[in-house]
């Protein structure tokens, strides 16, 4: 995947594939990102996600990996892990068909994008703005054509880091994704169309 320049810093982009596992459990860490989710809320219903709670999620995670489904793309700066975006077909999360907020706009083929996760040291610094673009030209790179991303827009400009893993509306918006629908006043719909 093409790499990226924010400020000072040059990210290079993977998908995240066998290979690559050892780097995404450093940079998630022995919490796995956050409560032990390691990235499945999306992908299991609430009674699965708590059953596997912790090292289950990580073994789930691993098993999508090991199965050659790619989950999402890692970011990297001199060759260290810095951020993750999960990107990959809707179909893939079977919790947003139940959600207020990101049920389906219409029957067009998405792309979705429902997690961001960046190691500390590197939070405020582009990274999630760097990993959306990394995604759009991923979803491009394997045949899609609409991407979108579930968005906060807070409505205090004090929000903590990690209530922030949908993305801020703020930077979908200048990566160029528009605002297709908003079912609750802080969390519209974003998408990007990708053209020929």
């Amino acid at each position: 995947m093409p790499g990226n320049r924010v400020g000072n810093f040059n990210f290079r982009f993977h998908p995240l594939t066998p290979e690559r596992w050892e780097d995404f459990e450093k940079l998630f860490g022995p919490r796995g990102a956050c409560g032990g989710c390691w990235c499945m809320w999306f992908r299991l219903t609430h009674k699965e996600f708590d059953a596997l709670k912790g090292d289950g999620n990580r073994r789930a995670m691993k098993n999508i990996v090991d199965s050659g489904r790619v989950p999402g793309i890692l970011a990297y700066v001199e060759g260290e892990p810095v951020g993750w975006c999960s990107v990959a077909p809707r179909e893939h999360y079977p919790r947003l068909e139940r959600g207020k907020v990101t049920a389906p706009v219409d029957d067009q083929p998405v792309w979705s994008i429902v997690c961001f996760f960046i190691a500390k040291g590197w939070r405020r610094k582009g990274v999630n703005g760097a990993l959306l673009h990394a995604a759009v030209d991923y979803v491009r790179d394997s045949g899609g054509s609409i991407v979108e991303g579930y968005a906060i827009e807070p409505k205090k400009k004090a929000y903590p880091d990690l209530y922030g893993f949908h993305g801020l509306a703020s930077v979908y918006k200048k990566v160029g994704f528009i605002e297709v629908a908003r079912r609750t006043p802080t969390r519209p719909v974003m998408r990007y169309i990708i053209t020929a």
